[in-house]
């Protein structure tokens, strides 16, 4: 007995081009409407980073620490010693690097250092309702690092400065392993009295006292 052969099944032609494209726009357009119009300024949460800085918020407070971003630039060109002194200028001393042990323990991940400072421009004297400024020489570790801000840890008398560098993007490089870096510590960050300062390095630290009235 013969089998009559069946038909092969006619092959499924390709959705034309200009259909997908037409599917494309419309979902994308309304979309990006309602992205661009429903979304909350700012930056976009993230989780992982958004919980971590809080953990490290909730243990600098748990040592006594208050942690303050300030403005950082770099100056061009460097302010003189009298624009930012306005009076006596503090006498800095170099000591060992690293930060203090009790805000080592308690910060989560170690932030990035300059190797040294030179050149530190202080003021001795500050008055609690103007701001003070502060400008020196970071030694980088390396020509592929550029600044990104400052936090400094306030605990008591005592202030902690960390200048914040991070890595510059792959296939660029800084023109210099040095970098000048001017601060601005905002009106009213230190009470009367007096108060003692260490700018933070890798290797070497510079330590002061001013006194704020």
């Amino acid at each position: 007995m013969l089998r009559t052969a069946m038909p092969a099944p006619a092959a499924r032609k390709p959705w034309p081009m200009r259909w997908i494209v037409a599917a494309i726009l419309l979902f994308i357009v309304p979309y990006t409407y309602v992205n661009l119009k429903f979304r909350k300024p700012g930056k976009a949460f993230e989780p992982y980073a958004d919980m971590k800085a809080q953990a490290n918020v909730n243990r600098l407070l748990d040592a006594g620490y208050r942690r303050v971003d300030v403005p950082a630039e770099r100056p061009f060109p460097a302010l003189t010693p009298g624009e930012i002194t306005r009076g006596p200028a503090a006498n800095p001393t170099p000591t060992p690097g690293g930060l203090p042990p009790a805000l080592a323990d308690t910060l989560l991940e170690p932030p990035r250092l300059p190797a040294a400072y030179r050149d530190l421009i202080a003021p001795a004297e500050s008055n609690t309702l103007l701001p003070a400024k502060l400008q020196f020489t970071a030694r980088l570790v390396s020509d592929r690092e550029q600044l990104a801000g400052a936090d400094l840890y306030l605990r008591e008398s005592q202030l902690v400065i960390v200048p914040r560098f991070e890595p510059i993007p792959e296939g660029l490089q800084a023109r210099s392993a040095e970098s000048t870096v001017l601060l601005t510590l905002p009106p009213g960050l230190l009470p009367p009295g007096r108060h003692s300062l260490t700018l933070v390095g890798a290797r070497e630290s510079l330590h002061w006292d001013v006194v704020v009235r």
